[in-house]
């Protein structure tokens, strides 16, 4: 009886659990349900306090598995992410359903981020999302040991494995902070990661026991499709006329994506170009319009896609080859998030080949050229040797690149290299809006204004525009507050700018900047040391890759799906039955039915008139090809039929 009542006390605890996380999902995201393994993950790492990693595919809702439980929990939810851009997105996304969240990430003022962990010591935020190279900072582990955490949530957690095909050091400090958060359980998030990551996942973050969820790769609405083709841009034509509905189309660089967009603009398609190297406004604009439909087809480099939940995506198409399965899985994946039929296209030729095998050498630049971009970064940011550890700067690649002659895309590898060897840190661009803060005190900002009539106007124009700007930086539109004013807009720059200098205001114009960071001092670029853990074993780890996307291109005997998901270890899944490779294997197989009725047909027209083989095709049009030539090939084995000396196809049980 006490068994039984046990029992039935933890179901009622488990029932009352799942409740609370169903009623926040129906509260703030409008589901009646969870997806499959959500609730899972959900039970694992809030009711359980278990280290978890989940492995979902592309749009299997991660963030809601740690947003979910968090709400449910007290304490602030700290959220490691790489991409500065998605982390903004998400922070506003949660401020829309009315849940307080803030960001810290490379680029914002020692206020602003002090601001921030201030707000969740005293409560005010639930969820604090970070960039990893943010967690070694003094700042941050003083502000650490004051803040009550319930999860520590990893997005892109494959970025902490070196075998991963985006590799992070900055995610290493990640095990380092666990120490100060005992009892704290992990919540690790990936989309993309063989069994081998996996499990260095789990190791790297300190896991007490292996704990995987993970979801089927296999996705039965994305129909895989390969083609090598010489005109890709036709052939990418075709499938947009026949195929309605949102695409994206992926290429490899800049320069492509606005002569794919032309092209397609030109053939009546309404089309988009998206790069990284777009202001944050335009960006924005062109995401929103794709977004809402107004745009049917964005091409973009690899840098669109990333936290874009658009789930009636019917195409996406690769005009250039990805140069890892885990790429191009992630981006494919982009299509029918909705669970309906969607086409994941692959278009390559040989010279896309050559290209990516090229790749490996680019990737990976000699050595002592990796040494002498860093020895040309000391004096680009004139840092003397020993000096500028944790210091952060601004940095355009492309005007370092031309002052120093060097390649823009060696440099960025070499930069990579110098990263996972710890010398430094770099970001994504980060674009923040204007900001200001009255740092004088109301009395003598009243005293101030007495004094200065001609500023007065402008100073209440900022008092009624813009709440908490005492102490507090607020975001501030400079050409919203133009036109209002229905002025120049250099006139509010004036303003700003002058109330900056008479120390009146605090104002940081709106930027849009990548940062370098040296995570060490500047060190002599001989001493430089380059371990063959980030150099050779991940080249050959490279390497591995590229053959894995190119026999992914390849291979015409095996079914698309089984392909990609067996490279992520599931080995024992069935042909889907609808890729270009299940659709010829369809098409070379003839059932008995079919078999029969193409044998009474060459029968009957054969008996009726000898015929060569092209009018013997061309007389049974409305038969399958090379299923008409597997019956005449079994027809003729069998004696049926036979060749008389004019080529032409005769019965052998009749006179010629």
């Amino acid at each position: 009886m006490q068994k039984l009542k046990s029992d039935y006390q933890i179901l009622v605890t488990f029932v009352l659990k799942m409740s609370i996380y169903s009623d926040i999902l129906k509260k703030y995201w409008g589901y009646d349900s969870f997806r499959p393994l959500q609730e899972d993950i959900i039970r694992s790492v809030a009711d359980d306090n278990k280290d978890t990693l989940g492995l979902l595919p592309t749009g299997g809702g991660k963030s809601i598995i740690f947003q979910v439980p968090a709400l449910a929990k007290d304490g602030v939810c700290i959220v490691i992410t790489p991409l500065i851009a998605l982390m903004k997105d998400q922070v506003e996304n949660l401020k829309r359903r009315n849940i307080r969240a803030s960001a810290v990430y490379s680029g914002m003022t020692v206020q602003e981020i002090q601001n921030a962990f201030d707000s969740c010591i005293f409560g005010e935020t639930k969820f604090l999302y970070m960039s990893p190279e943010r967690l070694g900072t003094d700042l941050f582990m003083e502000k650490l040991k004051q803040i009550k955490v319930s999860i520590l949530a990893i997005d892109e957690a494959h970025c902490i494995s070196q075998w991963g095909y985006d590799f992070r050091p900055s995610y290493l400090k990640i095990a380092e902070i666990r120490d100060f958060l005992p009892g704290v359980p992990v919540l690790a998030l990936t989309a993309t990661a063989t069994p081998e990551v996996a499990d260095d996942i789990q190791e790297k973050l300190k896991f007490k026991e292996k704990n995987l969820f993970k979801k089927s790769f296999a996705r039965k609405n994305l129909i895989y499709i390969v083609r090598n083709v010489k005109d890709k841009e036709s052939y990418m034509l075709r499938i947009l006329n026949s195929q309605p509905g949102t695409g994206i189309v992926y290429v490899r660089n800049r320069k492509r994506t606005r002569e794919t967009a032309e092209f397609l603009q030109k053939n009546n398609i309404s089309a988009e170009y998206f790069h990284a190297g777009l202001t944050q406004a335009f960006k924005d604009f062109r995401q929103e319009q794709w977004k809402n439909g107004k745009t049917r087809v964005i091409c973009s480099t690899n840098a669109f896609g990333m936290g874009i939940d658009k789930p009636d995506v019917r195409v996406v198409i690769h005009l250039d080859l990805p140069d890892s399965i885990e790429a191009y899985f992630q981006e494919a994946g982009r299509a029918g998030r909705d669970e309906q039929k969607a086409y994941a296209v692959l278009l390559y030729n040989e010279t896309d080949i050559s290209n990516l095998r090229r790749k490996l050498t680019t990737s990976f630049p000699e050595k002592n050229y990796i040494k002498q971009v860093y020895k040309a970064l000391g004096n680009y940011f004139q840092i003397p040797i020993g000096t500028a550890e944790g210091k952060m700067f601004g940095f355009k690649l492309y005007n370092f690149a031309q002052q120093y002659s060097f390649n823009q895309l060696q440099v960025m590898n070499a930069l990579k290299i110098l990263q996972r060897n710890g010398y430094i840190e770099t970001t994504d661009e980060v674009f923040s809006k204007a900001k200001v803060m009255f740092v004088i005190d109301r009395d003598d900002l009243y005293k101030f204004q007495v004094a200065n009539a001609k500023f007065d106007y402008f100073i209440k124009l900022l008092l009624r525009g813009y709440e908490g700007i005492f102490g507090n930086y607020v975001e501030i539109d400079e050409e919203a507050i133009a036109r209002k004013e229905k002025c120049n807009v250099d006139l509010i720059y004036a303003y700003l700018n002058k109330l900056s200098q008479m120390n009146i205001i605090s104002y940081i114009p709106q930027r849009n900047t990548p940062y370098l960071i040296y995570t060490l001092p500047r060190v002599d670029e001989k001493n430089i040391i380059i371990k063959p853990e980030t150099y050779e074993l991940l080249k050959e780890k490279y390497e591995t890759r590229i053959n894995a996307m190119i026999k992914y291109c390849l291979n015409g005997e095996i079914c698309r799906s089984r392909q990609l998901i067996s490279y992520f270890g599931e080995d024992d899944s069935e042909d889907c039955q609808e890729c270009d490779v299940c659709h010829a294997k369809k098409a070379n197989t003839i059932d008995s039915v079919d078999f029969d009725s193409i044998f009474d047909a060459i029968y009957q027209t054969i008996k009726a008139e000898p015929c060569d083989n092209d009018t013997l095709h061309v007389k049974m049009s409305k038969y399958n090809t090379i299923h008409i030539d597997k019956v005449l090939q079994q027809m003729s084995n069998d004696g049926i039929i036979a060749v008389n000396d004019e080529m032409k196809y005769y019965l052998s049980d009749t006179e010629e």
